[in-house]
């Protein structure tokens, strides 16, 4: 059992890890051996640092905790609000379960790719060394995700055929084009990280077992959006031009693609619940609210892109088209 932190209900979860007790610029290799070490002294195990068969924490598919509040976009409509309290509670429960099994495939192509990332790494490289580190607590991750998944009783099949093919591609992406990657990466974590923390910051009662599992999971997130946030900012500059090109233009779609695939319902979840298509556009495609929710989740990605010169004069239209920016 990990015995060098606990996390009590009310505990806080980092922003960021950042260097403590220095104002000098810390420089990219001390970086990953601080991040390598907060991995040995600050980690957690997916069993043996979540009480799973506490009472407390035993999952009731109609427990009121589950229902979405009226400042979800869901939560706010008349349709939704007109759903037996129960109903509502297992659409909340539903979505919850959805979300954590794409975690779950989408951090086995997150671990996929960082090992190709890995494979041409020199001996003696602390990215190799950081990079390991972070597929173990992927891993765990994705052990606590799909261990609650299993414990809702919904049968979530997350990814359809064709993401999953797309996924390959990105895996390759790892060696190939870390650059490219490394947006992937951002673009399934920070809305996510986002999400997460606005719950545990909210005044909206959590069950435990969701509070729990979401208090690992960011405050070991703040490590990895770290890393893939410093990794573009030191290898984006040395890129040639045509690469940077193509990376202007494959940023805010994939932060597009990625932001929607967290944050709006899967189609088993409108097909098991019937919501109608209406409904949908009412919560999503066409409220202004979750447009700026979605924005919101992607702000640190999108003060990154335009740091490194990625979101550009020449790139601004189209992340404007995809509706990637405030308005």
């Amino acid at each position: 059992m990990n015995t060098t932190l606990s996390l009590e209900p009310a505990a806080s979860v980092p922003d960021e890890e950042r260097p403590r007790g220095t104002r000098r610029l810390e420089t990219y290799p001390e970086l990953l051996q601080r991040l390598s070490h907060q991995s040995v002294v600050k980690h957690f195990d997916a069993y043996t640092d979540v009480p799973w068969d506490d009472p407390e924490y035993r999952i009731d598919p109609e427990d009121p905790r589950w229902a979405l509040d009226a400042d979800d976009t869901l939560g706010a409509t008349t349709w939704y609000r007109a759903q037996p309290a129960g109903t509502q509670a297992r659409i909340g429960l539903h979505l919850i379960a959805t979300a954590m099994k794409n975690g779950v495939q989408f951090e086995s192509v997150l671990k996929r790719g960082l090992l190709e990332f890995a494979v041409p790494l020199p001996n003696g490289s602390r990215e190799f060394r950081y990079v390991y580190h972070e597929v173990i607590e992927e891993a765990q991750h994705s052990l606590m995700f799909q261990e609650f998944v299993n414990r809702t009783g919904f049968d979530v099949p997350g990814l359809v055929w064709w993401q999953r093919l797309v996924t390959r591609r990105v895996v390759a992406h790892g060696r190939q084009f870390p650059a490219l990657f490394f947006v992937f990466v951002l673009g399934g974590e920070d809305p996510i990280d986002h999400v997460q923390r606005t719950a545990l910051h909210g005044s909206q009662p959590l069950h435990p077992l969701l509070k729990r599992i979401m208090q690992i999971h960011v405050t070991e997130e703040a490590r990895h959006l770290c890393f893939a946030r410093q990794y573009l900012k030191e290898r984006v500059p040395t890129l040639g031009v045509a690469a940077r090109a193509t990376l202007a233009v494959a940023a805010p779609v994939v932060l597009g693609q990625m932001a929607k695939l967290m944050l709006q319902p899967s189609a088993q979840v409108i097909r098991t619940y019937g919501i109608p298509s209406a409904v949908v556009a009412e919560a999503y495609t066409r409220n202004p609210r979750h447009r700026a929710g979605t924005i919101e989740a992607l702000s640190k990605v999108r003060r990154l892109c335009r740091e490194i010169g990625l979101l550009n004069s020449a790139s601004e239209p189209l992340w404007s088209a995809l509706g990637l920016l405030p308005a």
